[in-house]
């Protein structure tokens, strides 16, 4: 079990200043943006600037977070000359965002696979994410990203400002500032459907950049119900995402005893008091992948 990545901040792929800072950066991830972040006449210079960025990585030591792109969504104009571009210089993964469902993602698969080839890259070296929810059919494809088999697949995420405009709401809030129930439902699928497919769960951006406290709590309470990591939309959001990732001493103290309990091959066992089988067991071996611990077998 690999360690998952905590957090994935975006940066703006035609912004010099802002890749000059990634190296900086205790991201476990960026996403560089050639999508939303950029606009329509600047994504020849973005695609340029970020290919280049990538292939220079090796030149100082790899040092940094994980090297991910957001394409420009599948079937528009940019996103083959997207691809093209950046696989030859190796990222890490691609995000790709306003999918219908699994098969848009196999659209990529099938070109990335192309592309790893040309370039004598690894097969599945680059892996994937979807922002799996962005418009009105995608929702109700996410169960089946279970069946897709898609390999180099790495996690689902979700978006609600999109939906929301695909939907034709006023907001995607409710009354106390919450998410509204429709995006709810939504969220609660994807977290699900990443589960059902044996791939993580990243959960979307916290809009209010100042709102370190309410970013803290969301984050505590994402981990809790089975998200893996979080986008950020701000550096300045990154530390408390890492730290709402990162189990506690005692929840990874914990966890390898529950490992170690197991290690003697047995359905169930008894520790602190309480009978614990392999539910228990997956759930310690996840809290130590989160921990970036070695797993006991």
């Amino acid at each position: 079990m690999t360690t998952p990545i905590r957090s994935f901040l975006f940066v703006p792929g035609d912004s010099e200043r802002k890749l000059a800072k990634i190296a900086e950066s205790s991201a476990d991830a960026v996403i560089l943006d050639l999508e939303d972040a950029v606009s329509a006449t600047r994504k020849p210079l973005a695609r340029q600037l970020v290919t280049e960025y990538i292939a220079a990585r090796p030149a100082v030591g790899g040092r940094g977070p994980q090297l991910w792109v957001r394409m420009n969504p599948i079937g528009t104009e940019h996103a083959l000359p997207d691809l093209a571009a950046v696989v030859a210089a190796g990222p890490a993964g691609i995000m790709i965002p306003k999918i219908d469902g699994p098969h848009d993602v196999s659209r990529v698969h099938h070109y990335l696979e192309m592309l790893e080839a040309a370039h004598g890259l690894p097969p599945g070296s680059v892996r994937v994410m979807p922002v799996a929810t962005e418009t009105a059919r995608a929702p109700f494809r996410l169960g089946e990203f279970a069946e897709a088999g898609i390999d180099r697949l790495y996690g689902l995420t979700w978006g609600a400002e999109d939906l929301s405009a695909a939907l034709g709401a006023s907001t995607n809030l409710g009354p106390d500032g919450t998410w509204a129930t429709t995006y709810q439902l939504v969220r609660s699928l994807t977290l699900i459907g990443a589960r059902a497919a044996d791939v993580e769960a990243v959960e979307t951006l916290y809009v209010d950049i100042r709102d370190d406290h309410g970013l803290a709590e969301s984050s505590r309470r994402a981990r809790a119900e089975g998200f893996s990591g979080r986008i950020a939309i701000h550096p300045g959001q990154v530390d408390t995402i890492n730290a709402a990732f990162t189990p506690s001493a005692d929840e990874v103290d914990f966890a390898e005893r529950v490992v170690a309990a197991f290690a003697a091959d047995v359905g169930t066992v008894a520790l602190d008091g309480k009978m614990l089988d392999f539910p228990h067991l997956r759930q310690a071996r996840r809290v130590l992948a989160l921990a970036g611990r070695e797993r006991t077998d």
